[in-house]
């Protein structure tokens, strides 16, 4: 969608290339931006891949210039995952919802059981009765209503519940002591009634040497949903270079 320079936007789990329509469009006459599906996601819910498989999956089909990559919680680490090993590939990084990872490895892997008990459980009920259940969730509940946004959910029950078990937060390794030397000028986004990732927010400003933070006001974690044309601006008064 759109003319100018390349930025890359990365969906969130559930997500599609197609979800939020409004966001992007408010991109279109700064950028031209490029989606897709990630594993487990629409086109490609037969793909199981990590977070790492998944970044080097992305380098072979983005484009070879460099470009703005952003990303949405799930989307989010996954463009952490793609900076860390392709940073020539990148002029610019926005992270919404993002996390470094999971430090203490006992807590690691508590959520890794946490996330395979929600993959048996995506097995069990089928993706549109999950969805159903995951859009409940009180991380969402000032989600507006917006029937578009719901028709593009992906609904592979098999390639949700894989992408969970193979790319949920319970897998990532915590980045910070890498993230410390990575120079991509970043920009860290959440949403500020989003009390967990405020403070995930404000450990990758402190940790990435060359990032800024921004809070939308009135927004929780999918603050590009809840606040499109605020996020949006965002992007666009970071001017990347």
């Amino acid at each position: 969608m759109g003319s100018g320079p390349a930025l890359v936007w990365l969906h969130g789990f559930t997500q599609t290339r197609d979800s939020a329509h409004r966001f992007r469009s408010s991109l279109t006459g700064t950028y031209e931006v490029l989606t897709l599906d990630l594993p487990g996601h629409g086109e490609n819910a037969s793909i199981s891949a990590s977070l790492d498989d998944t970044a080097d999956l992305l380098a072979d089909v983005l484009p070879p210039e460099p470009f703005v990559l952003g990303g949405y919680s799930m989307g989010a680490r996954v463009a952490l995952h793609f900076a860390l090993r392709h940073r020539e590939r990148l002029t610019h990084l926005v992270v919404l919802s993002a996390t470094a990872g999971i430090r203490d490895e006992v807590e690691r892997k508590s959520r890794r059981n946490q996330d395979r008990v929600l993959a048996d459980r995506i097995d069990l009920i089928g993706a549109e009765a999950f969805l159903d259940e995951w859009l409940a969730r009180p991380m969402f509940a000032s989600l507006p209503r917006d029937p578009l946004e719901r028709a593009v959910r992906s609904r592979d029950t098999k390639g949700l519940s894989n992408s969970l078990r193979c790319a949920g937060t319970g897998t990532q390794a915590w980045l910070g002591d890498a993230l410390a030397s990575l120079d991509v000028p970043t920009l860290v986004v959440a949403g500020a009634n989003d009390t967990k990732f405020v403070g995930e927010a404000r450990l990758l400003h402190q940790t990435l040497p060359s990032a800024s933070a921004a809070f939308v006001a009135g927004a929780g974690h999918a603050a590009h949903l809840e606040r499109p044309d605020t996020f949006a601006q965002l992007l666009l008064h970071a001017q990347p270079q």
